[in-house]
């Protein structure tokens, strides 16, 4: 019988029973040890979490204990167990609304069962292996999940804010707000003013002491000094109480309705691993982003599951709040410098100690002072960011019908709400299907913008049978799916009218392809009657550069090419085939060319000929000159996602430029520079090496001082210099993303790109632009093998090639 345990823990066994040679001996232990940075980042942490889980223990009206057991709980069972080293887990503000809900109908005793239950169905989730499918929940329902619950924080908090009590739901709320307004206590108003002062001010201070400072949370600072002020001016205000932990109520048998009862933990089921999963790949982005984070192993959200699944049952358990991955937490953790899973488990550690030894301490605290700070983490759920998001993915509809629904229903029936209206947006998008039909220079163009289904088919019908007979029809078809109804009514008409003596030309995102039913793979003839490629190819949008190696047999070295086909090179007599495998490679390489010049008349040159077409009459205007290697596999408009008349392109090998003045009867990059800065003014010249460059390995086989004989030879002495810095032991090594470079080829490669750039300096046209600052000189380093752009940098280390990273730049 097969039990579900954490991945790695069969690991863990094996390695207890296994001992390498170099191990300790197995009656010694080895001493536990916790890296300076987990120690640091436990303590930040920690700071942040004590405040956060008394406010949130405030908001849902549960006994304030139960917050920190439940952070205490996150850290070290889910941060010990779960599959998201880095991620912090605790009482989550996303989960207030549906515990304050269950506490309200049930009780506490109740609550905690159900926080236990839901834990046990995390547990059942994890074993079934079904995390991945919590992420295909739309991010426009989740982020109006947290919208909702934000807002119903904030607008309860508000009565605490202003003296008083909290109602049961938002529309009480806001009601009550007015009477509330009438009758505030002015000492509780100004300690939440000045909380959310310093919340505010904090992480804005100036200057170097505002650096230092800042390192600081400001929740603490913020609660803290608020409570400082409080008992300063012997203001009389509600405060923290903590009970003694011998009256601390644990789990109870749930008592309730059963069906409302089994909805309060698929609610806290749902909200705790959406919440967790989302958060746990965050964390892994954000820890990817660090500066010198090399490769960053990606969570396993299937152990993170089971993770959380534990930490609920043992916090349910022990009378705690339900927990889940908190996002405010696990950004102060990965900022912070967190190395490992201990900078979680010694947090929850630093809670138990500060809520055995802290008590009087803690029961100082306002609890308006807490209420500001709770309600300062509901408005931060409403992101502005996460809004424009949805508005561009054209999903806002859903975002606000959810949040609605969480603020005036509940957050179960919000949810619910979002993905019916998700469905309903998904079927309206796949039924709006635009087909217009006009006629240009007499030839007939039909355009069907969208999913071509059957729900379509009468209007695409009507549209076709506008055409005349005989006459030249062009189809354009803007969209990525057809089924089978819409499938057979094009196959027909375009059989009827081309017997008819008419042409069609399909043109689109499917041109270049027969017209197929959905799953086939064989190409045949194409509609406008030009055959196509045989054999097993799905092709991808990527194909044309990718010279069409999909995963087809290749063909035995004796077997005979095909017969001759409109549009492909003619091919050697049968009788000359077995004598002349040269010629038949190249007849191979002049079919490729050709397939490939066919294709981007098809379906690419309709798309760009508009533009192409301004620029020809416009001239060109290229904001930069871009000197890279020759080598095949950098595609300068891929990794700067350029188009045409973006770039001014110079390519050699090895990315070389020979300084002014130097030997080498070859001027055209000096001319190419030449050109672009005082012809074409650009405005940036960027020097891109590459990783695995033959030319920078020929360079370190050759060695210093080696004959150059041969046209390469000659023209790798440029490279030089570049040589010679690499092996002066007083110059500054470049390094890669915080890391040295894998080996001497690498080195030499980011040498060589530092000093052509020193090389570009000297030429006279690049040195006069600079000193009139109209130009800028840019160092980019492009590792083939993982797709990465690094770009030059000037740090106080050296120069330092930074991964290129997507900034977001929405507030």
């Amino acid at each position: 019988m097969s039990a579900c345990v954490p991945a790695g823990a069969t690991e863990s066994a094996h390695t207890e029973r296994a001992h390498p040679p170099h191990s300790p001996p197995p009656g010694r232990r080895r001493r536990f040890r916790v890296a300076s940075a987990d120690l640091s980042a436990a303590v930040a942490v920690f700071l942040i979490a004590l405040p956060l889980s008394l406010g949130i223990a405030l908001t849902t009206g549960a006994p304030l204990q139960a917050g920190l057991v439940a952070a205490a709980v996150g850290g070290i069972v889910a941060g010990r167990l779960g599959g998201s080293p880095l991620q912090v887990s605790g009482p989550a503000a996303g989960l207030t609304v549906v515990t304050a809900d269950v506490i309200h109908q049930y009780g506490w005793r109740t609550t905690c069962a159900v926080t236990v239950l839901a834990g046990l169905a995390q547990l059942g989730l994890g074993c079934l292996r079904v995390a991945r499918g919590a992420l295909a929940v739309s991010p426009a329902i989740v982020h109006g999940m947290l919208a909702g619950i934000g807002v119903t924080i904030a607008v309860a908090q508000a009565h605490i804010v202003l003296g008083g009590e909290p109602q049961s739901s938002v529309p009480d709320n806001l009601r009550a707000l007015p009477a509330q307004l009438a009758g505030l206590d002015p000492a509780a108003l100004a300690m939440s003013v000045l909380t959310l002062a310093v919340l505010l001010l904090w992480p804005r201070l100036p200057g170097r002491a505002g650096h230092l400072l800042r390192r600081v949370p400001a929740a603490l600072v913020a609660v803290a000094g608020a409570t400082a002020l409080a008992a300063a001016a012997g203001l009389v205000l509600p405060l923290v109480d903590l009970p003694s932990w011998r009256s601390h109520a644990l789990a109870g048998l749930p008592e309730g309705p059963v069906l409302g009862l089994i909805a309060a933990v698929l609610a806290t089921t749902l909200v705790c691993s959406v919440q967790s999963l989302l958060g746990a790949v965050a964390v892994d982005k954000l820890a990817s982003a660090r500066p010198g984070a090399g490769h960053v192993v990606r969570s396993d959200l299937d152990r993170e599951l089971l993770g959380q699944g534990a930490a609920n049952v043992v916090s349910g358990t022990l009378g705690g709040l339900p927990v889940a991955g908190v996002a405010v937490r696990s950004t102060a953790n990965v900022h912070a410098g967190a190395v490992s899973r201990n900078s979680t488990m010694l947090h929850g550690v630093l809670v138990v100690a500060a809520a055995l030894l802290l008590v009087p301490l803690l029961e100082l605290i306002p609890l308006a002072s807490l209420a500001a700070l709770v309600m300062a983490v509901g408005i931060r759920m409403v992101s502005l960011h996460h809004i424009r998001t949805v508005t561009r993915h054209r999903e806002v509809l859903v975002y606000a019908v959810t949040a609605l629904g969480v603020i005036s229903l509940g957050v179960l029936e919000g949810v619910a709400l979002g993905i019916a209206m998700a469905v309903g947006v998904a079927l309206h998008r796949l039924t709006r299907t635009r087909i217009t039909h006009d006629e240009e220079n007499g030839v007939h163009h039909v355009h069907v913008r969208g999913q071509l289904t059957f729900l379509a088919v009468p209007r695409l019908s009507r549209a076709l049978h506008l055409v005349p007979q005989g006459a030249d029809v062009v189809v354009a078809l803007d969209g990525s799916f057809m089924d089978h109804a819409a499938y057979e009514t094009l196959q027909d008409w375009q059989s009827t009218h081309t017997t008819r003596g008419g042409t069609v030309e399909i043109t689109g995102r499917r041109a270049g392809v027969r017209i197929a039913e959905p799953g086939a793979l064989a190409f045949g003839p194409e509609p406008g009657g030009e055959s196509g490629t045989a054999g097993d190819c799905r092709c991808r949008p990527w194909t044309a550069w990718r010279n069409h190696q999909c995963d087809r047999p290749s063909p035995a070295p004796d077997a005979a090419p095909p017969d001759d086909t409109p549009g492909t090179v003619a091919v050697d007599p049968p009788a000359d085939r077995a004598s002349s495998a040269p010629a038949r490679r190249r007849t191979a390489s002049g079919r490729q060319l050709v397939r490939g010049l066919s294709t981007f008349q098809r379906r690419t040159a309709p798309l760009v000929r508009g533009e192409l077409a301004r620029l020809a009459r416009e001239g060109q205007r290229p904001s930069q000159l871009f000197l890279t290697c020759a080598d095949s596999r950098v595609v300068t408009s891929m990794i700067t996602s350029s188009g045409p008349g973006d770039l001014f392109v110079v390519r050699n090998v090895g990315n070389l430029v020979p300084p002014p003045g130097a030997e080498s009867g070859d001027d055209s990059v000096a001319a190419a520079i030449e050109y672009a800065v005082d012809v074409l003014a650009v405005r940036s010249i960027t020097v891109c090496g590459h990783s695995g460059c033959g030319a920078m390995q020929a360079l370190l086989d050759s060695g210093p001082g080696s004959p150059a004989v041969t046209p390469l030879g000659r023209w790798l002495r440029h490279g030089g210099p570049s040589l010679e810095r690499l092996r002066d032991s007083g110059a500054s090594v470049p390094r890669l993303a915080g890391r040295a470079p894998a080996d001497d080829v690498e080195q030499l490669c980011l040498t060589n790109v530092v000093q052509q750039l020193e090389h570009l300096r000297a030429h006279e046209a690049v040195a006069r632009a600079l000193k009139e600052g109209s130009l800028e000189l840019h160092g980019v380093y492009f590792h083939v093998g993982e797709a990465q752009a690094y770009l030059l940098a000037e740090q106080e280390e050296g120069r330092v090639f930074d991964r290129v990273r997507e900034v977001d730049l929405a507030v």
